[in-house]
């Protein structure tokens, strides 16, 4: 009998949210404006790839405010700080600009609603994140982190009848539910956030990944091991039924021996991995025989983000100057 032809079943969406496209747009445009060395906080978006093409453009990634020249100019990263970053920036005479994903921000926002009415906040999220952290300083005297739900039994709140969960936006869709059970089990009074904290970038992709899981020998997620969203793919794909399931920084970190006795092949991408390490895994599986790739769409995705108000002004200075 001939042998199964080899595929390869692509998520549709995949790679680049708003969000990031934003974010990476505003070191871009930023260093074109101001002209090189740009300052970065943290990963502008947590992909190694993107990381080093924008240091190659001039721009220089610092852990923290301090490491930046006073008078400089300094970009927050997409996940978000906390408002003693602002001031600890405004201290120094940096000329900030706030690359927050606008979703992280609406949570920001409802922690600060939440916590001005004495609520008690139960961030489902993982400890230590970025966006965590940067959600958990908004109002760190009301905030408790939940991670997962092995972590509900230790919580403890103030008042059970004024309790509000919010999450980290880049979760498993499953998990963070799963969570909420298990808190509304304590407190059945939990009340929720006003709208879905989880972004609809990461419910797509993880959305698309359960589409073709069932039917993958193999699933790969391109993206990075501090990728947040990227991780939690693995975890809906193996849950969703794929054989076998890891997360690959390019094409050369695949294991050939990974291949052996698949036919199908399931792809996808974090939402900060650029569309060509993508074609770079495609082109590693065509050369080993893996040469139909069939496009699995579940979303179209439209969405866009402005730039930050910062960047814009001065982008319209600059214009008009001309």
């Amino acid at each position: 009998m001939p042998e199964p032809r080899k595929r390869v079943l692509l998520a549709k969406p995949r790679g680049y949210c708003a969000g990031v496209d934003r974010a990476v747009q505003t070191v871009e445009q930023a260093l074109d404006l101001y002209g090189a060395p740009v300052y970065v906080r943290k990963q502008i978006v947590h992909n190694l790839h993107v990381v080093r093409a924008l240091e190659k453009r001039g721009a220089i990634f610092v852990d923290e405010n301090h490491e930046v020249p006073e008078g400089s100019i300094v970009v927050f990263s997409a996940h978000g700080v906390a408002p003693e970053v602002h001031e600890q920036a405004a201290a120094r005479g940096l000329k900030a600009i706030d690359a927050t994903c606008p979703l992280v921000t609406k949570v920001h926002q409802e922690a600060r609603r939440f916590a001005k009415d004495d609520y008690d906040i139960l961030l489902i999220g993982h400890e230590g994140h970025e966006e965590v952290v940067g959600t958990s300083g908004e109002a760190p005297e009301h905030i408790t982190i939940v991670d997962g739900p092995q972590s509900v039994t230790g919580v403890e709140v103030r008042d059970p009848e004024r309790v509000v969960w919010l999450s980290q936006t880049t979760l498993s869709v499953d998990e963070t539910m799963q969570t909420v059970d298990a808190l509304r089990e304590r407190f059945p009074l939990l009340q929720s956030p006003p709208s879905d904290d989880i972004c609809y970038a990461t419910q797509n992709r993880q959305a698309a990944v359960k589409t073709i899981a069932p039917e993958a020998d193999l699933f790969l997620v391109v993206g990075s091991a501090n990728s947040s969203n990227s991780v939690r793919m693995v975890e809906v794909a193996l849950a969703a039924g794929a054989r076998a399931a890891h997360l690959v920084e390019n094409a050369e970190a695949i294991d050939a021996s990974w291949l052996t006795g698949v036919t199908t092949v399931g792809l996808s991408s974090g939402a900060s991995v650029p569309e060509i390490l993508v074609h770079e895994v495609t082109d590693w599986l065509a050369a080993r025989g893996y040469d139909e790739v069939r496009e699995v769409a579940h979303t179209e995705e439209r969405l866009a983000f402005a730039l930050p108000q910062e960047l814009r002004r001065d982008l319209r200075a600059a214009t008009s100057g001309r």
